[in-house]
């Protein structure tokens, strides 16, 4: 029988390495990486599968270029699970860090988890049952978090938001802004904003919150909580506050990212948290009130603090819960059962009552008022002393539409603007109570206007406050002008103002527009502005300066109050939509921001006098934020000595000024410099070589000084237009 092919060729001596190299299967451990296991996708009918893996497919391909998906389906719908294929390990590293967590609609989050994972915890013997102490990061150097304050020339930094970009730059007045690091496109998903002190940006993304810091503004803290939304400071800048409409979801105990997680069981289900910025972790979550849940218009800040963030306290049903920040546990481990409480507000200092000692730190005073309930009980106004509870002083009030709560910045006194209403109720008008905190018994001064107060607002550190009423017209257009603007000032008697307060108009304007009172934070300049909003034609800015220094020729003389007033500058602004002063009060930056209209979009920058500095218009701008400063470390002395040498400081610094508006000059001044110090080094030398040759004269008598003074005059001053 004749041998077979197979008995005729020997397999050894063929070579398969071409076949091999085609066909080799990669090791497991390389095709495990490429690979991320999605939980958490909906379940839908078989129908609809290949709708749902593209769009599944269009968020992995977000990382990188997706190899393969693979989607189970079982019984006719899918398992709610999937597989992704990455062509490099490094995309599904990143799928991890970016997408684990997601929020793919209202009812679905998605859960990413490296396949090699279940190989690395999940195998018998590859974890460890001995405790290991993990290992400690070395420490990292931050940088000074309050490096601007050592600017020579004492600028101010602010935030620009335009397009995608976010950039943060030194306020030059006249010049253009100078960059103090370079503009970052996608630095925020909303909005950024700063510490109340001025050490921290923090931006918003889908992820939650991060803090940004230091000379080079780099990452410092990262604060976990899915789809937040809002954010708030406590008054001392010791906490943050976050809010998201979806409520925290724990990873399951077996997930890798429960590890990370940094809320317990207990806060499952919450939508609001509370971080202590100095250690990044949450101190306390708390649930949505229910009477906010179904509410398309958040009230905000849910959480209010005292001025030195040793309480905080939150508004309930027919309750008002305060906490000390020590433990965020109730005080008295109680809430304060009120019935019917509307509002309340913490002093934003502490108050030295009549009877507290001066060396002693201010009381913790809040106040809140209540509506009147059938007819068993009238409105009232309360203050109460935290944390004895103690009720110090009560207002009952009768026919009351609605109340605002106006602490002056000191303490020193507290308004509450009463809007009444007639029994027929056909009529409002305002009534402004004044609680004078520092006198015995806190007497109340009542001041009845015949109109509505549509804004209110103390000076800062003074006595005096402005105004917006708006007069009932009956049968006339609300396009005509019809509000009025006035300014109160405590009456003065005899020399002395009295120690109980009674406040008199000393001027008005009526025929406005005006909606808006911005006091600088120094106080004395004021600007009061129309804010229309996409109602732009009649936008307007006034700047008032209360402490004029001219005559008082606009005053009635009738009128004895420590002001002057006058109006300095008025500049129509059409779009304008929000205004802030710098912390110095020297500037005021206005804009018109692109998430309230399209139209002329940029921002303005004036000076306290009111004097347009410059104008940028730019595409989209969306917002503008002055960096914040802390409380100054000048003692009384040292601030008195400025005073007293404030031309001399001005000088110097109207010297800097000139050298940074014109280049030629800079130059002159430095060549100017630099003869000067030659020419004193010079006279030094001579003089100390005719000592030495014993040919210095010495005068006879020691009473006379000699003075030598430099002067500098400008004998030309031209000003060109360049259109």
């Amino acid at each position: 029988m004749p041998s077979t092919v197979e008995e005729d060729i020997n397999i050894d001596d063929i070579d398969f390495s071409d076949l091999e190299s085609k066909y080799a299967v990669q090791e497991s451990d390389n095709i495990l990486a490429n690979y991320v296991v999605v939980d958490g996708a909906p379940i839908a009918p078989e129908a609809k599968a290949e709708m749902l893996k593209k769009v599944l497919n269009k968020l992995f391909s977000t990382i990188g270029k997706v190899k393969d998906m693979h989607m189970p389906v079982a019984d006719g719908k899918t398992k709610g699970f999937l597989f992704v294929e990455y062509f490099k390990p490094e995309f599904a590293d990143a799928a991890v860090k970016q997408l684990n967590g997601k929020k793919l609609d209202v009812k679905h989050r998605l859960l990413v988890n490296k396949l090699s994972d279940i190989e690395k915890y999940a195998v018998e013997g590859h974890v460890t049952d001995e405790f290991q102490e993990p290992e400690i990061p070395p420490f990292k150097e931050t940088g000074y978090l309050r490096s601007w304050l050592q600017d020579p020339t004492g600028r101010d930094q602010f935030t620009l938001q335009m397009n995608d970009v976010v950039g943060v730059y030194w306020n030059k007045a006249r010049q253009p802004p100078e960059a103090c690091v370079e503009p970052r496109a996608h630095w925020t998903s909303a909005f950024v904003k700063y510490s109340p002190k001025g050490s921290f940006l923090f931006s918003i993304h889908p992820q939650g919150v991060q803090a940004w810091g230091g000379p080079d503004y780099a990452r410092m803290k990262r604060f976990a909580h899915p789809d937040v939304r809002l954010i708030d400071f406590s008054a001392d800048g010791k906490f943050l506050v976050s809010l998201s409409p979806s409520p925290i979801v724990l990873p399951p105990e077996d997930s890798p990212a429960r590890a990370s997680c940094p809320f317990g069981p207990e806060s499952e289900g919450h939508k609001l948290v509370i971080w202590d910025l100095a250690t990044g972790l949450p101190a306390r979550t708390f649930p949505l009130p229910p009477q906010l849940e179904k509410e398309k218009k958040m009230i905000w800040p849910l959480v209010k603090w005292s001025y030195d963030d040793k309480y905080c306290a939150r508004i309930g049903p027919d309750a008002l819960a305060v906490y000390e920040t020590e433990t965020f546990q109730l005080v008295d481990k109680k809430i304060i059962k009120i019935e019917g409480i509307m509002d309340f507000e913490w002093a934003p200092a502490g108050v030295y009552l009549a009877n507290s000692k001066k060396n002693e730190p201010g009381e913790h005073l809040l106040t809140y008022w209540t509506p009147e309930i059938n007819s068993n009980q009238t409105a009232r106004v309360a203050v109460m002393q935290i944390p004895s509870k103690e009720v110090l002083r009560t207002v009952n009030l009768f026919q009351v539409s609605d109340c605002k709560l106006h602490w002056q910045d000191q303490g020193k006194f507290l308004c509450v603007k009463v809007d009444r209403h007639t029994k027929s109720k056909k009529t409002v008008f305002t009534n402004l109570e004044f609680f004078q905190l520092e006198e015995k018994g806190i007497p109340v001064e009542k001041l009845e206007l015949k109109d509505v107060v549509v804004n209110f607002a103390w000076e800062p550190k003074g006595e005096r406050f402005v105004v917006i009423c708006t007069v009932d017209m009956p049968n006339v257009s609300a396009a005509v002008p019809r509000n009025v603007v006035a300014f109160y000032g405590p009456e003065i008697q005899k020399g002395k103002i009295n120690p109980q307060k009674k406040w008199t108009e000393f001027k008005s304007f009526d025929k406005k527009r005006s909606n808006t009172i911005l006091w600088s934070p120094k106080g004395r300049f004021v600007a009061v502005a129309t804010v229309l909003g996409a109602q732009s034609s009649n936008s307007e800015i006034e700047f008032f300066d209360a402490d004029y220094d001219g005559d008082k020729k606009d005053q009635d003389a009738k009128i004895n109050v420590n002001a002057n007033l006058k109006l300095v500058a008025q500049h129509e602004y059409a779009g304008l939509t929000d205004l802030a002063w710098d912390p110095s009060g020297r500037y005021l930056a206005a804009w018109s921001s692109a998430w309230r209209h399209k139209i002329e979009n940029g921002y303005r920058l004036y000076d306290l006098a009111g004097h347009l500095l410059r104008e940028d218009l730019i595409d989209n701008f969306k917002a503008f934020e002055w960096r914040p400063r802390p409380a100054s470390l000048l003692t009384a002395a040292d601030r008195k000595k400025v005073r007293k040498n404030l031309k001399e400081y001005s000088a110097q610094f109207d010297e800097l000024d000139a050298m940074e508006a014109d280049t030629a000059l800079r130059e002159l001044i430095l060549l100017r410099r630099r003869l000067l110090k030659e020419w004193t080094s010079w006279r030094q030398t001579v003089v100390e070589k005719l000592a030495e040759l014993g040919l210095d004269q010495k005068e006879e008598t020691d009473n006379e000084e000699i003075i030598e003074e430099i002067k500098e005059e400008i004998l030309e001053e031209t000003e060109e237009v360049i259109e």
